[in-house]
C-alpha cells in the first residue's frame, strides 16, 4: 500500500513538474517568470463572453463627454503599448486584442481590463481621476494586468492550489475525521494567506510600474499618479493589514511609484 501511494505520489508530483516548466513565461518589461497554465486563447474567448453579457447587463453612462473622453484617452494608451511592445520583442501578446472602452453607470470607484483589451470605466471612479491625465493613470495600470496575463497566471495558481488541496486529501484520507479537517484547514490558510494574496500584491505592483510606462510613452505625465492614488487612500475606509490584502497598502503603493517615477519618466514625451 505504502509502495503504491509512494508511485502514485511520484507521478503526481512529475505530471506537475511538466505543467510547470511547459506552462513558464516571463512577464513584459518586467523579467519575472510566471505560470501560465490556460492558453491564452481560451482567455480572450471567456473574456469575450463575459464582456458581451456584462454590457448587456449593465447600462452605459449617458453623460457623452466623459464617455468620450474614456475612448479617447483609451486610445492613446493602447497604441502606446503596441509600440512599446513591438519593439520589445512582445508584440504577440496583444496581436489578438481587439480594443474596447466603454464607461458604465455604477457608483463604485472601478475598472478593469479583460484578456483581448475589453475596458470598462465606472462612473464612480472619475471623481478621483478627475482629467485624462487621471483616467490615462487607471487606464494604463488595468490594460498592464491584461498585457502582463495576470489573469491568466491567477487562474493557474487557484488549478495548483485545488491540485494542491486533492493531493493533500489523498496522504490524510486515511486519518481520524478531526485531524482531516485540521490539515484541511491549514491547508487552505497557507495557500491562501501565504501564496494567492501576496501574488495579488505583486501583480499590483506589477501593474503599477508597467502602467506609468504605457501612460507616459502615451503622452500623460506619468507623475499625475501620485495625486490619484492620494485621492484613492483618502477615500478609503476599513483598511486591513497588508499581509491580509490583494493590494498594497496606499502608502507603500504610493512609495514604490515615486520610486519608480524616474524610470517611468524616460519615456514621457508631452503631446
Amino acid at each position: 500500500m505504502k509502495k503504491k501511494f509512494f508511485l502514485e505520489g511520484i507521478k503526481l508530483g512529475l505530471l506537475a513538474l511538466v505543467l510547470l516548466i511547459q506552462a513558464c513565461s516571463t512577464v513584459p518589461l518586467i523579467g519575472r517568470k510566471q505560470m501560465s497554465l490556460l492558453p491564452e486563447s481560451n482567455m480572450v474567448e471567456m473574456s469575450l463572453t463575459s464582456y458581451s453579457q456584462f454590457l448587456k447587463d449593465n447600462k452605459l453612462s449617458s453623460n457623452s463627454a466623459q464617455s468620450e473622453m474614456v475612448k479617447r484617452v483609451g486610445a492613446r494608451v493602447s497604441v502606446a503599448v503596441e509600440k512599446y511592445l513591438k519593439e520589445n520583442g512582445f508584440a504577440d501578446r496583444v496581436s489578438d486584442f481587439k480594443w474596447e472602452f466603454n464607461l458604465v453607470e455604477n457608483k463604485d470607484p472601478n475598472a478593469w481590463c479583460m484578456p483581448g483589451g475589453k475596458v470598462v470605466f465606472y462612473t464612480g471612479i472619475l471623481p478621483l481621476t478627475q482629467n485624462d491625465a487621471g483616467i490615462a493613470v487607471v487606464m494604463g495600470h488595468e490594460i498592464a494586468h491584461a498585457v502582463a496575463r495576470h489573469g491568466n497566471e491567477r487562474m493557474s495558481q487557484q488549478m495548483i492550489q485545488q491540485f494542491g488541496g486533492i493531493a493533500l486529501s489523498e496522504v490524510i484520507k486515511s486519518k481520524p475525521e478531526e485531524t482531516q479537517a485540521i490539515f484541511q484547514t491549514a491547508f487552505g490558510l497557507g495557500s491562501q494567506y501565504i501564496v494567492m494574496l501576496p501574488y495579488s500584491r505583486l501583480h499590483e505592483y506589477e501593474a503599477d510600474k508597467l502602467g506609468l510606462i504605457f501612460m507616459a510613452m502615451a503622452g500623460y505625465d506619468p507623475n499625475e499618479a501620485i495625486g490619484f492614488w492620494e485621492r484613492m487612500a483618502a477615500g478609503s475606509s476599513g483598511k486591513m493589514p497588508e499581509f491580509l490584502s490583494t493590494h498594497p497598502v496606499e502608502a507603500n503603493r504610493i512609495q514604490a511609484i515615486k520610486d519608480f517615477l524616474p524610470e517611468a519618466l524616460k519615456y514621457y514625451i508631452k503631446k
